[in-house]
């Protein structure tokens, strides 16, 4: 089915989005496993495994759309240098994803095509409610714990 070329572009930019959450998420988590913050690191993992099936739902859609699906783009990508700047740049990072999903969505409307909505709703859904607020979390947790008494508990 042939899609429109600007939707089958807001596609690749969430695409460039989710591989490059990807890249973060999977230097993170072999930090935290280097650093033997285990709990971090499973945690982390799975956010990884979580952005791979978001770029497989995109790519698929775009295939579906008769595009060209861009695996070589990515956005900026900000490994960090300690936790909390590592949690804080995966969080900066949801957030930019959650943004480029609302705008992916309202094109989507505007050009009457629900079905591509419908297919990036879960992954808004995923993005704000489950890793953004996770990440929201565990900030907070720092600043109430201590980061000390946090990295503790992530052992």
């Amino acid at each position: 089915m042939q899609g429109k070329q600007h939707i089958i572009d807001a596609l690749n930019g969430l695409l460039a989005a989710e591989l490059a959450a990807m890249d973060q998420y999977f230097i993170h988590s072999e930090m935290y496993a280097d650093w033997g913050l285990s709990k971090l690191h499973e945690r982390i993992a799975h956010e990884f495994d979580d952005e791979k099936g978001h770029a497989k739902v995109l790519i698929e859609r775009i295939l579906f759309l008769e595009g060209k699906p861009d695996i070589r783009t990515r956005t900026e990508v900000r490994v960090g240098q300690d936790v909390e700047e590592m949690l804080g740049f995966d969080l900066q990072l949801e957030y930019e994803v959650r943004d480029a999903l609302k705008d992916a969505i309202a094109l989507c409307e505007q050009e009457q095509d629900y079905q591509t909505r419908n297919v990036l709703m879960p992954l808004l859904t995923d993005t704000e409610e489950d890793h953004a607020y996770w990440l929201e979390q565990q900030l907070r947790l720092i600043r109430m714990l201590g980061l000390s008494n946090y990295l503790q508990a992530q052992m």
